[in-house]
């Protein structure tokens, strides 16, 4: 978080007291914001905070990314399973029980782990 009054700083300031103000950065984490004639022009911040930074935008954009990839998968879902509610009430419990056999072996095909998605019916 910024503090209003270390964290914001003349240029002319900066020019005279660099090595202090770098330190200050680095011990805080924080940017200076650098004033010219009383209006922020610059900003200024140390590699590692700014690395975090960059890191830390990464980190949002991969879960962007991921949450884009999931919303087919959960409006599939959400048909899959009003289907099946449908299908169970109104189904044939021998078609139904054949089905899900034929549902379970497949997807138990079509997945990489060794480990079982579903117990054996009885």
């Amino acid at each position: 978080m910024i503090n209003l009054s270390q964290d914001i700083q003349s240029l002319s300031t900066f020019k005279r007291n660099t090595n202090e103000l770098i330190n200050q950065m680095k011990e805080t984490g924080n940017p200076l914001i650098l004033t010219v004639n009383g209006k922020a022009e610059l900003v200024v911040q140390d590699a590692a905070s700014y690395q975090k930074v960059l890191a830390y935008i990464k980190q949002l954009e991969t879960i962007i990314e991921r949450k884009k990839e999931l919303e087919p998968t959960k409006s599939n879902n959400k048909k899959a399973l009003e289907l099946l509610k449908t299908w169970e009430e109104e189904g044939d419990e021998q078609e139904q029980t054949e089905t899900l056999e034929y549902l379970s072996q497949s997807l138990e095909q079509d997945h990489f782990s060794n480990r079982s998605l579903f117990s054996p019916l009885a």
